[in-house]
């Protein structure tokens, strides 16, 4: 598949998904700036607020778009349509093409707006773009054993277990193991077509 940089969107029920943009500061900021302190193990703070600057907003949306552009990663920021309030991210990155069409999954929202379905909400939606607008046959997702509301949210979009990858990734000062999810375009209606059509 050819690189691209056209941009992806996608509306749901209650949320917009779609790249940043230079616009986006303010909401950006005040999106990580207002959150909670860390609610469980696997909920960090991806900037610290010394970080939070016009100049770091610009690095990120350059990187953002190089990753387009090669088509190896495409990150979508996850809005709320009534009062377009940025409430996390979501990616399909780690991608390989060739004989594999492949994807992984990845997801955070912010902790102020937990416990409202929109995880499930947000990835589906990328599940859906990932499939009909990326044309990748297979996503997958990594998640860690014992973090239960990302295993829900698996369920939901209809990932399936398929194992346990061992020591999968090194992380506070560790091995740790990672159970493995994952769905193809079939699984979600989608007949696939190989090789995939360029954009």
């Amino acid at each position: 598949m050819k690189s691209t940089t056209v941009p992806l969107y996608k509306e749901t029920k209650r949320l917009i998904l779609r790249h940043l943009e230079p616009y986006d500061y303010e909401n950006w900021s005040q999106a990580f700036s207002s959150m909670r302190p860390p609610q469980s193990e696997w909920d960090e703070t991806s900037w610290t607020l010394s970080e939070l600057t016009k100049a770091k907003f610009k690095e990120k949306l350059k990187k953002e778009l190089k990753r387009r552009a090669a088509d190896s990663a495409y990150e979508l920021s996850v809005f709320r349509k009534d009062d377009g309030m940025l409430i996390g991210h979501v990616a399909i990155d780690g991608i390989i093409r060739g004989n594999f069409q492949n994807g992984v999954l990845g997801y955070r929202i912010f902790n102020n707006f937990w416990g409202e379905g929109y995880a499930t909400e947000a990835c589906s939606a990328a599940m859906q773009l990932a499939f009909k607008e990326l044309k990748l046959h297979r996503v997958e997702a990594f998640i860690e054993p014992d973090n239960k509301p990302s295993l829900k949210v698996a369920k939901k979009i209809k990932l399936r277990k398929e194992g346990l990858s061992v020591r999968r990734v090194f992380w506070k000062k560790k091995w740790i193991n990672l159970s493995v999810f994952a769905a193809t375009s079939e699984d979600y209606g989608i007949k696939y077509k190989f090789p995939p059509k360029q954009k």
